[in-house]
């Protein structure tokens, strides 16, 4: 079966920076709807017309990835308004931080601790990957066709293109 829209396909990848950091790994095939709002729309494109077996090498400008990075998302905040028990790399929701945080911060966003001081946290409401060129290297390993729940919904359940709270435990990428 040929990959098109509202189809499932089964990926594995290795992703990495410009100088060839691997940034993530993912071993096991994940599946994403295609059409929907699992992938990025450059990842979408590149896909059409493939089919199980095909391999992949994508260059993901930050503009057809996570974005430029923006200084304005960046938010010093009191300590003390923060859990004793605070860590870097931590997530907040915008709409769970403490009371008394900058009204100006959006509350639809996530938001990740980069920095903790004696007097202020340092959150971070830029996607991890933000501003970073990425390469992308993918195998398909199944491709079917999308069930009526995952095309209503719009995902077949992964969000790993879109920064979302992690389980408990969970990396934050996938």
């Amino acid at each position: 079966m040929e990959i098109t829209e509202q189809c499932v396909v089964a990926l594995t990848w290795t992703l990495t920076d410009t100088l060839g950091e691997e940034l993530d790994i993912l071993e096991e095939p994940v599946e994403f709807l295609v059409g929907g709002s699992d992938l990025l729309a450059r990842i979408e494109e590149a896909l059409q017309g493939h089919g199980v077996g095909a391999s992949l090498s994508l260059h993901l400008e930050p503009e057809d990835a996570f974005g430029d990075f923006q200084e304005g998302l960046l938010f010093l905040e009191p300590r003390a308004l923060f859990p004793a028990e605070l860590q870097e790399g931590m997530t907040f929701e915008g709409t769970a931080l403490p009371a008394g945080c900058n009204p100006e911060a959006p509350r639809d966003m996530l938001y990740t601790v980069t920095d903790i001081y004696p007097e202020h946290v340092v959150l971070d409401g830029n996607h991890p990957l933000a501003g970073i060129a990425l390469r992308l290297h993918l195998q398909v390993r199944g491709v079917r066709e999308a069930t009526e729940d995952e095309v209503g919904s719009g995902t077949a359940g992964t969000g790993f293109f879109r920064v979302q709270p992690p389980p408990p435990g969970e990396p934050l990428l996938h």
